[in-house]
């Protein structure tokens, strides 16, 4: 046989190796248990009953109280916990995590994880290990079907397959009784919780209670009842069992008691809900409002062109965007605008509107090509009024990471925030950034809140974001692009762009290759 008869061949034998086991299995169809089912649920339903249909929110915008909150909802778990992520990432929030979830699940807790494939890129067999506890399911999103066993075989399925596989599930949500639930930009790992000693990711989080949590249920559950959600036994040729979990359990406590004594510091902050919870604080503090779940539909990563405008979440949002008249808070880690949204910034700019965007430096920003596809768009924006503001990856000025969003001064910061302020009166909070990525390819989830209050409090965080310690706000001065920032409390103008030679590389890479509608 010739070497290009063979090469055909071969590779799909290496697609092949330890690929789908039984992709035809039948799943189980399941949905969101009633709230009604636990007392923690029908207390959170006499605590709404007064507000006639409004729900109960809460700004999560500290690593630690965003950390706390998912822990200790966990432990208050009575009937069922429902998770959705794009990216978990292995360390110690994370094991304390997956602790609480095991002992929820012990106590009769019924477990529905669902996570985008790209997460456990090498992890089927740990992962499924927790699968194997009577009261745990996992599932995958559109997860690759052939080449699952190392990484170079995982990279050519999902270039045989491209048009699918670079669409992902973006959605991050934490759902516990059906009655309270967490939204926002945040995935679960140390980088997220302020537990990873060189990086810490700027959030947002909301708290949701009471109407909005069943909404956000049913968003959950047509994803986790999806055709493009498979069990990971699917992709196993060995299940893991009983025996396997036990061992894995014994080496989880292991492990936590090691990072006990190796990180005391680190380990008691994490661990402070065990002592001093808050939630019953938190419920007495709660703004009551309207609202509005909102979530891509899962069918929108099928899509063999641009997706149906009728499946996306965009075009729920459009409405709210469309009648803005008087000022616009914009933050988002990740920021590429296009014509269209250029021209609606322009546009809400021109008639008089305050549009102010917060969004990461070069410096500061974790995927430095989508800084490639947002750089074109300053000079026009500024030139009509929209005031930008980048955030540094180190503060200026140490006492300016004393607000309430967690800005670090011993680690690096990168924003990773998603967040819009309608006219002082309405806040969307949730996973979707303002670029092409979750406008077309990514599925998003988040919650619209109608409350000048809650509007109000997001507005003073991104305010913070804007401080000139923390961000650069890039300017036109004599037709040339500067960047105004302070260091130690004086404030001055930067001729060039804060960076380093390899980021400018991949900026300049992204866009000359015109990735724009990838990113």
């Amino acid at each position: 046989m010739s070497l290009q008869r063979a090469l055909p061949l071969l590779l799909a034998l290496l697609l092949g190796l330890q690929g789908c086991a039984s992709v035809d299995t039948p799943r189980d169809v399941s949905q969101a248990l009633p709230a009604a089912d636990s007392a923690f649920g029908r207390s959170v339903q006499r605590q709404a009953a007064p507000y006639e249909g409004r729900s109960g929110f809460r700004l999560l915008p500290n690593s630690s109280e965003a950390f706390r909150a998912r822990a200790e909802l966990i432990r208050h778990a009575q009937t069922s916990i429902d998770l959705q992520y794009y990216i978990v990432h292995d360390g110690l929030s994370t094991r304390a995590l997956v602790h609480e979830l095991l002992r929820a699940a012990d106590r009769g807790v019924r477990v529905r994880i669902l996570l985008d494939d790209t997460t456990s890129d090498g992890l089927d067999s740990l992962i499924a290990t927790l699968d194997a506890h009577p009261r745990i399911q996992i599932r995958l999103f559109n997860p690759l079907h052939l080449g699952r066993s190392t990484g170079l075989t995982r990279t050519l399925g999902r270039l045989f397959n491209l048009s699918l596989q670079h669409r992902r599930m973006h959605n991050k949500l934490f759902l516990v009784d059906n009655s309270m639930a967490i939204v926002g930009g945040r995935n679960l790992g140390d980088e997220y919780f302020d537990a990873e000693p060189n990086l810490n990711f700027t959030d947002i989080d909301l708290l949701g209670v009471g109407p909005v949590a069943e909404q956000l249920g049913h968003s959950f559950d047509q994803y986790w009842n999806s055709a493009l959600s498979r069990p990971i036994g699917d992709f196993l040729w060995r299940t893991p069992d009983a025996d396997d979990l036990h061992s894995s359990r014994q080496r989880l406590e292991v492990w936590l008691a090691q990072a006990r004594e190796k990180h005391p510091a680190l380990y008691d902050r994490l661990m402070a809900y065990q002592t001093e919870p808050r939630l019953d604080t938190w419920r007495n503090e709660l703004i009551w409002a309207h609202s509005q779940a909102l979530w891509d539909a899962p069918s929108k990563v099928l899509s063999s062109g641009d997706p149906d405008p009728h499946l996306l979440m965009s075009q729920q949002l459009a409405p709210d965007l469309e009648r803005v008249h008087r000022e616009l808070i914009l933050v988002s880690a990740y920021f590429v605008p296009g014509e269209p949204g250029l021209l609606y910034l322009t546009g809400r700019a021109d008639a008089g509107a305050s549009v102010k965007l917060l969004t990461n430096s070069l410096e500061a920003t974790d995927v430095p090509a989508v800084h490639g596809g947002y750089a074109p768009y300053r000079r026009a924006l500024l030139e009509h009024g929209v005031e930008l503001f980048e955030l540094r990856r180190q503060p200026g000025d140490p006492s300016a990471v004393r607000g309430a969003l967690s800005f670090k001064g011993q680690s690096d910061s990168s924003l990773h925030s998603k967040a819009m302020v309608f006219d002082r009166q309405k806040t969307f909070i949730g996973s979707f950034n303002f670029d092409p990525r979750s406008v077309l390819w990514n599925t998003e989830v988040g919650v619209l809140v109608d409350s000048p209050e809650l509007a109000e409090y997001t507005r003073e965080l991104a305010e913070q974001g804007m401080a000139p310690a923390l961000s650069y706000q890039p300017k036109l001065v004599d037709a040339k692009m500067v960047w105004v920032t302070e260091d130690n409390g004086q404030v001055h103008t930067l001729t060039e762009e804060p960076g380093d030679l390899w980021r400018r590389f991949n900026a300049w890479v992204a866009q000359a290759v015109g990735l724009e509608r990838m990113l």
